[in-house]
């Protein structure tokens, strides 16, 4: 045979995959160029790029914001940017609840889920909608304060204002990269290199990791560009990059369709094999070290090689600890019924994010736990849209030996569904951040979840008298080590008086935006007297903290970690020092906007405590 022939089948294999890898991923210069912004009086062309702000905020996982104001929240991303290009810390712009890696240095801290992908680190989420679907060829982020927190870009092809729902949601990942530091908090527009998709959208999601950043990122609008016809690709194949050709890509190692996975999950028929090589000769349990750090679809993968294997990855050992989050986009229904039989032991569970838009039913969900529940300590369920009472009851029903439940914004479960939470007795963690517990329920909880160690109620605003609830608190829940009143309205001196008197083994204590609390009252000198294992103390935004707090603090609070007096007009420089030179574990201290310390302050200080940030924000 000619030379040739090989060498024309090797150029053919190569140019057919330079094809595969231009079809996923298209740069912006081979897009249309043409722009239009879109007009609802007349029809555009279709071969017309359309720009668009997002309309609406259909869902996010957490702000900074009140739940009743506009200020920091993520419902600032819906319409024209409001501060770009300006940079600084602006109150019209949408900022997560958390930064850094701080939240994973206190008290209230979880254990975090192994075998989490390494392509998965996403902390927050948001979605939005835009009036037209497109096809889209790009999108840019209007980011105004510490950029670089966007880490995924997604786009959904179900059409949030169709009035007919999808027969399937599916999500197609654009863009996603590893954390990266920005250098200088500067406002950007980001504009990363999306991925062609092959469906019009006009639901984009960003998720965010915010851990390397060294305050809040802030967003102020979020740009659709995109035609309404599929573009054509380019056969152009001038410049491509060998490390681009991979048979084994990211994208569609995890990709979002929730048949892949499903595939994976259900096994129908095995490869027979006279022998399994050097398998026979190891241990059963040597074995089972080994696929324990294999992520659950390559665990599903595996199990399809022979009947030896499958042996290994179905057992329920495999899976006493499972997080699902990494794959919310592609578990519904059917991968909880694949994976029943083999969550018989599960322990921890982490749900977080997944099921929504119809993907997990109140059926599938409630049998699920009634074949894997009767283990399980760790219950995550942050976000879960689908939940409702039925499922808070067969929670409580089928997990005798919960102790670990989060439902944070979970805000579709209906206020009276809470007092379902309060059978479970051996409760010792529980976040209903941005939930409608009402104050009825939450007294049951209390009353009867006398092991609580952590509680979080952050901007939980149907409560009515927290001096009620906080009373309850010192007279119940005397283990409580960690208390989240985030955003709490109605919280006077006299709550926090019962609160400290009975819960003296409290080590951390957000009491961050809560107006009705005043130093002159001598509720913070209480505290730093009541509570000397506090390692952490938010009092964020509360103007009225003076030196004496401070001082009282230094005195008494020597394992102080993490410190928030943002906005207060009354501390000096001095008790500043005498803080740090006491508190000598101390890491985080945040005196944004404090007028009396300036850039010349924090820069004398953060040279007599290097071991501390010192975080001073600031607006232009």
């Amino acid at each position: 045979m000619s030379p040739v022939f090989p060498m024309l089948t090797v150029l053919s294999m190569f140019y057919y995959m330079c094809l595969r890898r231009r079809a996923r991923t298209a740069t912006r210069g081979e897009m249309n160029s043409r722009r239009a912004i879109e007009s609802n009086t007349r029809a555009l062309p279709i071969n017309v790029e359309i720009v668009q702000y997002a309309k609406e905020v259909l869902d996010f996982s957490s702000h900074y914001g009140s739940e009743n104001s506009m200020s920091y929240t993520m419902w600032n991303l819906a319409g024209i940017p409001n501060v770009y290009p300006s940079s600084g810390d602006f109150t019209q712009t949408a900022v997560f609840r958390t930064y850094g890696t701080w939240w994973d240095h206190c008290p209230s801290a979880r254990l975090p889920f192994k075998r989490t992908p390494p392509t998965f680190c996403s902390q927050d989420y948001v979605e939005l909608a835009f009036e037209e679907p497109v096809y889209p060829t790009a999108v840019h982020i209007l980011e105004t304060y510490h950029p670089g927190a966007v880490v995924r870009i997604l786009a959904c092809s179900a059409n949030p204002y169709s009035q007919n729902p999808p027969a399937e949601v599916r999500w197609e990942i654009l863009w996603s990269e590893a954390p990266t530091k920005v250098n200088g908090p500067q406002a950007r527009q980001f504009t990363p290199c999306i991925k062609q998709i092959n469906f019009p959208t006009n639901l984009i999601r960003l998720e965010v990791n915010s851990s390397l950043l060294d305050y809040y990122t802030e967003l102020d609008a979020v740009v659709l560009h995109g035609v309404k016809e599929r573009p054509v690709l380019s056969l152009k194949t001038s410049m491509i990059d060998m490390n681009d050709i991979d048979e084994d890509e990211d994208e569609e190692k995890y990709a979002c369709g929730m048949d892949t996975l499903n595939k994976q999950l259900s096994i129908v028929t095995l490869r027979e094999w006279p022998t399994n090589g050097y398998f026979d000769k190891l241990p059963y349990e040597l074995i089972q070290l080994i696929l324990s750090h294999l992520t659950v679809p390559d665990l599903c993968r595996l199990a399809q090689t022979c009947k030896l294997l499958y042996q290994h990855c179905c057992d329920p050992l495999q899976y006493i600890h499972l997080s699902l989050q990494p794959y919310w986009a592609r578990i519904n229904d059917t991968s909880l019924e694949y994976l029943q039989s083999r969550c018989t032991l599960i322990q921890w569970l982490n749900l977080s994010w997944t099921g929504n838009r119809g993907a997990i039913s109140v059926s599938g969900f409630s049998r699920f736990l009634k074949v894997c529940g009767s283990e399980l300590v760790r219950l995550e369920l942050s976000c879960g849209h689908f939940l409702n009472e039925t499922c808070l009851e067969v929670i409580t029903e089928m997990c005798p030996n919960l102790q670990e439940l989060n439902l944070s914004s979970c805000d579709k479960i209906p206020p009276p569904a809470f007092n379902h939470i309060a059978k479970v007795g051996s409760l010792k963690r529980l976040i209903l951040y941005r939930t409608k517990v009402e104050q009825t329920a939450l007294l049951s909880i209390l009353n009867f979840c006398s092991e609580l160690q952590h509680l979080s109620l952050g901007s939980c605003v149907m409560i009515e008298d927290y001096d009620l609830i906080a009373s309850m608190m010192g007279a119940k829940c005397k283990k409580l080590r960690s208390l989240d009143l985030w955003r709490c309205k109605n919280i006077t001196e006299s709550g926090i008086a019962e609160l400290a008197s009975g819960c003296q083994l409290l080590e951390e204590l957000d009491l961050g935006w809560c107006p009705t609390l005043q130093s002159s009252t001598g509720c913070f000198t209480n505290l730093a007297r009541k509570l000397p294992n506090l390692q952490k103390l938010f009092l964020t935004a509360n103007r009225s903290v003076c030196d004496t707090d401070i001082e009282e603090l230094a005195a008494n609070c020597t394992h102080l970690r993490q410190l928030d007096i943002l906005g207060t007009r009354m501390v000096s420089p001095a008790s500043l020092r005498k803080l740090l030179e006491s508190c000598k574990d101390l890491s985080l201290l945040d005196v944004s906007f404090c007028s009396q310390i300036d850039n010349r302050v924090v820069l004398e200080l953060n040279a007599n405590f290097p071991n501390v940030f010192i975080k001073k924000s600031f607006t232009q």
